[in-house]
Formats: C-alpha cells, structure tokens, sequence
C-alpha cells in the first residue's frame, strides 16, 4: 500500500494516448493546425469589426462577441496539446496545465450553451417586441448579462476540480485525446462510475435546460413569424434566425450523439468516442465565425469593404 501511494505521489504528468490508433498523425495534425488558425483569426476578426465600428454596439453583436470569445477559450484548451501530439509527437503534459485544459474545456462547454442560449433571447426579444427591443437589452445590460453568464458558469465549473484534485492516481495514462474530466477519473485509484454519475446530472440539466429555453425561445418566434401578413418581413425573420439555426445545430448535435446515446446504453469504442468528442470541437469553433462572417449583413459588408480596398485596381 504504501509503495503504491508513493506512486501515486510521483504522477507529475500524464501521457495522452488517444491518437496512438490514429494511423495518419501528420494529415490529421496539419487539418487540425489549419481549422485553429483560422478559427481564431475569424473570431478575432469578428471581435475587431464590432469593437472599432460603433454601428455595431448593439446587443446582438456584442453577444456575437461573446460567442466569440467561448470559441476560442474552447478551441485554444484543446487544439494546441493535439496539434503537438499529432505533428510532433508530443503526448505528455504535466499535471497543472492537464488540470488547466480539463477545467477550460469544460468552461468552454458550458459557456458555449449559454451563449448560444442567450443569442436565442436576443432573437426572441428582437422580434417578438421589436420596438420595445432597444430599451429592453440596451448595450450595458447585454455586457452585464455576458459577465453574469461567465460568473455563473464559473462557479458550475467549480464541482470539476473540485472533486478531481483530491483523488490519488493510479494510472499516469490519458486514454482520451486530451484532458479532460472522464479520462482523468479514469487514471485515479477510485471507483469513476459515482463521479460519471455526478457529472452526468449535471451535463444533463444544462445540455437539456438550455436546449430547451431555446426551442421555447423559437417557437415563440415561429409563432410570431407565422402572424406576420407580409412576405418580406417573413423572409427577414427567417434569415435573421437561420444563422443561429445553423450554430445550435453544430454544437448541440455531436453532444446530444456522443452524452446522449452512452446514457442510454449505445456502447461507442474509444476511437469512436474520441472522434465524436473531436467533431464535438471542430464545428462550433469553425463554422460559427465564418457563418456569422459570411450571413451577418454588416459584418459582410465590412469585410467586403476592406477586401475592396486591399485588392489592387
């Protein structure tokens, strides 16, 4: 017992072996290099259009904002150690910044929902009260809302460490593709199945809650929608949520399959786990700044207009 706790002592970090099945590393680190870089630079281009354009200091950008900002916090947790394990075949990371990355992934997560959660309000308020809308979420609530949603996501997140850290390990193995809050109980000494329990209740109550204050949220949209006489304000409303449309289905589809299916009892192998948990990554922090790039009016426009200025004549 006693050597065995010295062992567990000496666990300073932790090997990350989830791609050891992967047969084609460098490819698969190359795509996975190209979709960080340019997620981050469409965020942050995202970020830089509404802060120098006073135009858009309007609730639903800064709330654009915001997503943005959850986009990279959940991209830059987790790309950066799977880049380094695929293209130079880095797999091990010390103990704090696994704990780190387990605990900013899962911000990420929760921040993700309540950010996509509270983009559905905006479009409620929008057009369900439209003049109404400008003294309902002005710029200071929308930024005080945002800070709110970090604060309460924060501390949610605190049950996390909170019940990770104490725990010895037995296993200086990572069997996931990075650290995360499964494959961590998985390396400690104890029974993991009361913890997945734990943490299950909890994935299940934001996951379902939001996802519901969201479908409640459009549906009392759609009812609005379906009252209006004029086609083209009908064809504006259903542009003007489509884009949304498109973000809750990117992030909430790879979760529902990957948390969903295992509670019910579907059995996904490691590698299948492990590639739903990757996609799970890779289509909120890719497709949501290029879809608000490229679907949002102003900010196309704004983008057309530098591009028409750079280009030469």
């Amino acid at each position: 017992m006693s050597s065995q706790n010295l062992s567990i002592k000496n666990i300073s970090e932790f090997v990350i072996s989830g791609f050891d099945t992967v047969e084609h590393k460098l490819p698969t680190g190359v795509v996975l290099l190209v979709v960080y870089v340019l997620a981050m630079l469409a965020n942050t281009a995202n970020i830089c259009f509404v802060a120098i354009d006073k135009r858009l200091h309007q609730p639903m950008y800064i709330f654009l904002c915001n997503l943005s900002l959850v986009d990279m916090l959940y991209s830059s947790s987790t790309y950066p150690s799977m880049i380094s394990n695929l293209i130079v075949g880095y797999k091990t990371i010390s103990y704090i910044p696994c704990v780190l990355q387990m605990c900013g992934f899962h911000l990420g997560v929760v921040m993700e929902m309540f950010a996509i959660a509270v983009m559905a309000l905006d479009r409620l308020i929008a057009i369900s009260n439209p003049l109404r809308y400008h003294s309902i979420l002005n710029t200071t609530r929308t930024v005080v809302i945002s800070v709110l949603l970090w604060m309460v996501a924060s501390a949610i997140l605190t049950v996390i460490p909170a019940t990770v850290l104490p725990l010895p390990f037995c296993s200086s193995t990572i069997q996931y593709i990075f650290c995360e809050y499964a494959s961590l109980v998985r390396a400690t000494c104890v029974n993991p199945n009361p913890y997945f329990n734990m943490i299950s209740t909890v994935t299940f109550v934001l996951l379902f809650g939001t996802f519901a204050f969201i479908c409640l949220s459009y549906l009392r949209i759609v009812i609005t929608v379906m009252r209006m006489t004029s086609k083209a304000d009908k064809k504006k409303m259903f542009h003007t949520c489509f884009t949304h449309l498109i973000v809750i289905v990117c992030f909430y589809a790879p979760m529902f399959v990957r948390i969903v299916l295992t509670r019910i009892g579907v059995v996904l192998t490691l590698g299948e786990r492990n590639g739903l948990l990757l996609m799970s990554i890779i289509c909120p922090s890719l497709v949501n700044p290029f879809i608000y790039c490229f679907r949002t009016k102003e900010i196309r426009n704004k983008i057309f207009r530098i591009v028409s200025k750079v280009a030469p004549e």
